[in-house]
């Protein structure tokens, strides 16, 4: 085994022995409070942060809102093929000389994109930290975007849009945004497709990040072993530098059409179903009491009404459930749930059946009360169980506004909620038309094409 494989070996399983000492010392403690910082820097880079030293890594991630909507009208891919391209060679540094360095401090980074942001991620060892925010500092700033690997990261993102080509979910889903958001850019493939790709030149990645990467649409979140000084010093070095405003496309909010059937016919042994109905956006003051209502209809596995009804008691399906969707422009509450060909009708009328009781009676007290018990005690599980959960949960945080003590505010905010309140979200959630989306074959429910 040559040194330079050992040194990509060790790196990551260092990084991995660390996270699961975390794993057992936050358990240990998961009934402590979070403790939020916010650090500002004297460039005005702001990042919540929380102290800890109980193993010694270090969690950054940070998002720049816009996202695939920033990508130019054929162009289409750009935003996620530049995340490709990110730890492929940045300032002095190629590729290989990069991912080298990389491992040599210790310390894994990735990046991604939504519609509406592109975020980054790293994880290091506090005693390389310096290396690795100097590592980060170059690819946020100076990344190179080499035609070597622009090209090695276009092929192999067309490999998948070749392969996605032949399977049905895909096909179904693309026809579906399309039904859903018309001509607004969250009906786009943020994957682009071969001709886009083939059109996106280093000219163009290097506009995008120009134009998307500056400090006024920055968020940041940190946790594990650093002090807010040594952090502020941190964020001006890798984020201090980048323009003060971003020049970003304006994008208009879109409701999703609504009051339709739109049908994929593939010949399969089971159909999928979803159904879309109108949803809140994160700041709505109903937004929890909408929320403890979904967990009762159908976001709790195997609680909820619709799986008891659909599953339980019909063995119609292997599961079934809802969901609170919220991006920046759109929001929307779906029901999903795949169920032989020949019972799909029969699972589709279920589901409408039990839906249309939430909305004219409303859960019962007793359900509430289950509902805000879970939601309130799986939130540490799901959200606060490693360094970088927290610090994904502290981004959600910044992203929807709801402040730096909203950890120590939301279970006095549940608690609070009355059954009027959810009864209320239900009603005005659930009482209109939805669109009804199908993947199956031909003629399953006897419903034409919307």
């Amino acid at each position: 085994m040559t040194n330079m494989l050992r040194a990509r070996l060790a790196a990551p399983s260092i990084l991995l022995a660390a996270s699961m000492a975390f794993v057992l010392a936050f358990a240990a403690a998961s009934q402590a409070a979070v403790k939020i910082q916010e650090v500002k820097s004297d460039k005005g880079v702001t990042a919540w942060l929380v102290e800890d030293y109980s193993v010694p890594i270090v969690a950054v991630q940070f998002a720049f809102e816009g996202g695939s909507t920033q990508d130019p009208v054929g162009k289409e891919g750009l935003a996620n093929l530049m995340t490709g391209l990110f730890d492929e060679g940045a300032g002095d540094l190629d590729s290989d000389a990069f991912q080298i360095k990389l491992d040599d401090a210790g310390a894994e980074m990735s990046f991604k994109e939504s519609n509406d942001a592109v975020s980054g991620s790293m994880r290091m060892l506090a005693d390389k930290k310096d290396e690795a925010f100097d590592l980060l500092k170059l690819a946020v700033q100076q990344p190179r975007f080499d035609q070597a690997p622009m090209d090695r990261i276009r092929n192999q993102i067309v490999s998948g849009i070749v392969a996605s080509a032949r399977d049905p979910q895909t096909l179904a889903g693309r026809q579906w945004a399309k039904a859903l958001y018309g001509d607004h850019p969250y009906a786009r493939d943020d994957q682009g497709t071969q001709p886009t790709l083939a059109s996106i030149t280093r000219d163009d990645l290097k506009a995008f990040h120009k134009a998307n990467f500056a400090r006024d649409n920055l968020r940041v979140a940190v946790v594990g072993a650093i002090d807010a000084d040594t952090l502020k010093k941190k964020l001006d070095e890798v984020f201090g530098d980048l323009p003060e405003k971003a020049d970003l496309v304006p994008v208009a909010d879109v409701d999703p059409k609504l009051d339709q059937v739109s049908q994929y016919e593939y010949d399969l042994p089971q159909t999928s179903l979803h159904l879309y109905y109108p949803g809140l956006k994160r700041g709505d003051s109903e937004y929890l009491a909408a929320a403890l209502m979904n967990q009762i209809l159908g976001g709790g596995t195997f609680t909820s009404r619709l799986f008891q009804e659909v599953r339980e008691k019909r063995g119609l399906a292997y599961g079934v459930n809802s969901g609170l969707s919220n991006q920046s422009h759109s929001t929307s509450l779906t029901i999903g749930t795949a169920t032989r060909s020949d019972r799909a009708a029969e699972a589709l009328q279920v589901m409408r059946d039990v839906i249309r009781d939430m909305a004219e009676k409303g859960p019962t007290q007793e359900e509430l009360d289950a509902a805000k018990k879970y939601v309130i005690g799986a939130y540490a599980i799901n959200n606060l169980d490693s360094s970088q959960a927290i610090a994904g949960t502290l981004l959600v945080m910044q992203r929807d506004n709801l402040g730096i003590d909203y950890m120590e505010k939301r279970t006095a905010l549940l608690e609070a909620i009355t059954l009027d309140q959810v009864k209320a979200a239900a009603k005005r959630l659930l009482t209109t038309e939805p669109a009804v989306m199908i993947l199956g074959p031909a003629g399953t429910l006897g419903e034409s094409k919307g």
